[in-house]
């Protein structure tokens, strides 16, 4: 069976769990949304979202450095256990987005960190823009939130998309690790060093 787009985007709508989590659940049964959305409560992604209120009070500070020392990031994560922080699959997680934010560089690790005068100056630039190609000053709004958002998308961690599979979002990795793991995970704070920046 043929999974559309829109499957995909009501199964996720319905359960919070990424994109390619629900892609998967649909293929392995058969297109069946309720089948799927058991099979992700199975798999325990569908659950990710509901730890995000837990207290993340433990975690690790990982570190990356490029080939030949020309870019280095530090980034903290937290969890909700020193157990789970020592594992080897919240480790590979810690070192797996210090390499993402080394390749990708983002500005912020959430939307809320971007600073809005930023944003306000990006605006005014999508509508000057649209307003020289003559678009209606209607539709002029709506073209700039829709930049807006592609704008974040590159400059925030979280919904950036993941270096090692493009078909992820940060957030959707992260979300899978939870899954994997039982326990809310956080990115708190990164640092990007490159030479010459």
């Amino acid at each position: 069976m043929e999974i559309s787009a829109k499957m995909v985007k009501e199964l996720r709508d319905a359960t919070n769990a990424g994109m390619m989590d629900c892609k998967r659940a649909l293929q392995e049964t058969g297109g069946d949304v309720d089948a799927a959305k058991e099979y992700l409560r199975k798999k325990g992604i569908a659950k990710a979202d509901k730890k995000a209120d837990r207290a993340t009070s433990q975690g690790l500070v990982g570190s990356y450095i490029h080939m030949g020392g020309q870019v280095g990031v530090l980034v903290e994560i937290a969890c909700e256990t020193d157990f789970v922080a020592r594992t080897d699959d919240f480790k590979e997680m810690v070192h797996n987005i210090a390499m993402h934010i080394a390749a990708a560089a983002p500005a912020a690790v959430s939307r809320e960190e971007v600073d809005p005068s930023l944003i306000e100056k990006e605006k005014e630039i999508y509508a000057a823009q649209m307003r020289d190609e003559g678009k209606p000053e209607n539709i002029i709004e709506k073209i700039v939130e829709g930049k807006v958002g592609k704008f974040y998308s590159e400059i925030v961690l979280t919904e950036q998309k993941y270096v090692k599979d493009p078909e992820l979002t940060v957030e959707d990795y992260i979300k899978s690790v939870i899954a994997k793991l039982g326990e809310n995970m956080q990115v708190k704070r990164f640092a990007r060093f490159a030479i010459g920046e």
